[in-house]
């Protein structure tokens, strides 16, 4: 039996927690997965590669909050940010969407924001 959606993207969102890429796209992506963002459409997993390789570009050490997981059927949303305290980037307004069909994630969307972190001055 396949996993339902949610399954399959709490154990992408774990394996990607867990700097695990490789095991994320042989569990989790199907092989000619299509994938649409700022950056245009990419399709497989040298496409996941690419994009995975440019929001590591923003936020190195993986520091993600993930706020909200929807699912209905095969559909499945992700709301979430990240930062980067040694870079001084933060991400907003992270949605990704996902179609996952027969276990596997077969089509995604993928959104944010970089801006720089808000900084404080001590009183």
């Amino acid at each position: 039996m396949a996993r339902s959606t949610e399954q399959v993207l709490r154990d992408h969102l774990q394996r990607r927690r867990d700097g695990d890429l490789d095991g994320d796209l042989r569990i989790n992506y199907h092989p000619k997965v299509r994938l649409l963002s700022a950056e245009g459409v990419h399709h497989g997993h040298s496409g996941v590669r690419y994009l995975a390789g440019i929001l590591r570009s923003y936020v190195h050490d993986g520091d993600y909050r993930y706020r909200q997981i929807l699912t209905d059927g095969d559909v499945g949303m992700l709301v979430w940010s990240g930062r980067c305290v040694a870079d001084e980037t933060a991400l907003h307004d992270g949605v990704d969407t996902y179609v996952i069909r027969g276990g596997l994630l077969v089509a995604q969307t993928i959104h944010y924001s970089a801006a720089a972190l808000d900084k404080h001055p001590d009183s």
